[in-house]
């Protein structure tokens, strides 16, 4: 069968797309995957080995200029007709869309000849260009099991499938905490300056000074938090990127950070407690901050109530209350079988 995989835009369509893309490939299935440029290295390195990759022109319509929405608009207008013509000569049995702008030409070309398709959402409330997206679609596949937002009068039939993550996630799915008071701080691949300015000195007030920080930044803030750590005789490994995600947040006891998908996912599938700050000007992360205090992982605080003495006094009480951590952990802990569900839903 050949299916056709539309994502782009960011990691957190990307990543989850060439998972899936690996499977049905595995499977028998001819992969091709559409993709904007910006993104094109990233599908190149994770690609299945015999998938053909296309770069479509279509970008983001989330600029403020009206010019450059109006640009924007018009690529993927363009990038829409290219597709439907494309599909005469080479017509794909079914197409599955991660989201985002880069996807919508191939969800319309899709409709236009009748190709059955399937739209996934990352995120517990539904993005513009998937609500846009929506009235053509045959399957809408979840990452969580409530999603907030969508289209009155719904047609598609919605899945909820989870989000793929990688092996390395699933092979330390619900191992147990190590008591070691080891806390890792993330503010995503971009760093969250109010964790900068509110972790530090919450830590430095607590009296337990066992505690041992991971805490990813900003380049530019490092020297800064590695200095205060230091200072305030903190053992603490500051960086900018983490390599090895999956093992990072296995071996903390606690989780502070912001609540992107991928991030929420990722500490659902391994189980551990967190603590989440949703991007104030950002509805997806509040929801899946939400899903995330209901499950009873943790807490979802949003930006103004966020302080250094909240903080402080939370992990105190956390982190003298294995227990509860070990509670936490349990129910945060979702299992994750998104790719196989994904390739089976889209197969079957």
């Amino acid at each position: 069968m050949k299916i056709w995989i539309a994502t782009g835009g960011t990691g957190g369509h990307v990543f989850p797309a060439l998972a899936v893309a690996q499977e049905l490939s595995l499977r028998g299935n001819k992969i091709i995957i559409s993709c904007d440029k910006r993104v094109a290295d990233m599908v190149a390195k994770g690609a299945p080995k015999n998938a053909k990759i296309v770069h479509i022109w279509a970008s983001g319509v989330g600029a403020k200029s009206k010019t450059n929405q109006i640009a924007s608009l018009f690529k993927i207008g363009v990038s829409a007709l290219w597709l439907i013509l494309r599909f005469v000569f080479s017509r794909p049995a079914r197409v599955v869309a991660f989201g985002g702008y880069a996807s919508v030409p191939a969800v319309f070309a899709a409709h236009i000849w009748r190709i059955p398709t399937f739209l996934h959402e990352q995120n517990a409330a539904i993005g513009r260009a998937n609500k846009f997206s929506m009235r053509w679609v045959k399957t809408l596949m979840t990452s969580f099991d409530n999603v907030s937002g969508l289209p009155q009068n719904v047609r598609a039939k919605i899945v909820y499938t989870g989000l793929p993550v990688r092996e390395d996630f699933i092979t330390h799915a619900g191992t147990p905490l190590k008591h070691e008071s080891k806390i890792f701080v993330t503010g995503g691949s971009l760093g969250a300056q109010i964790l900068d300015d509110i972790v530090p000195p919450a830590i430095a007030a607590l009296k337990n000074k066992k505690i041992f920080i991971t805490h990813q930044t900003r380049p530019e803030n490092v020297a800064r938090l590695q200095k205060f750590y230091a200072d305030n005789k903190i053992r603490a490994n500051v960086l900018s990127f983490v390599h090895d995600m999956a093992d990072t947040i296995t071996s903390a006891d606690l989780i502070i950070g912001r609540s992107g998908a991928s991030t929420v996912i990722e500490i659902e599938t391994i189980g551990r407690p967190a603590i989440l700050v949703p991007l104030a000007i950002n509805p997806d992360q509040a929801a899946n901050a939400a899903s995330f205090e209901k499950l009873g992982g943790g807490f979802a605080v949003e930006q103004s109530k966020f302080t250094e003495k909240w903080l402080s006094a939370t992990l105190s009480e956390l982190l003298s209350n294995p227990s509860r951590l070990d509670k936490m952990a349990q129910k945060a802990c979702v299992e994750n079988n998104a790719v196989q569900k994904i390739a089976d839903t889209v197969t079957k």
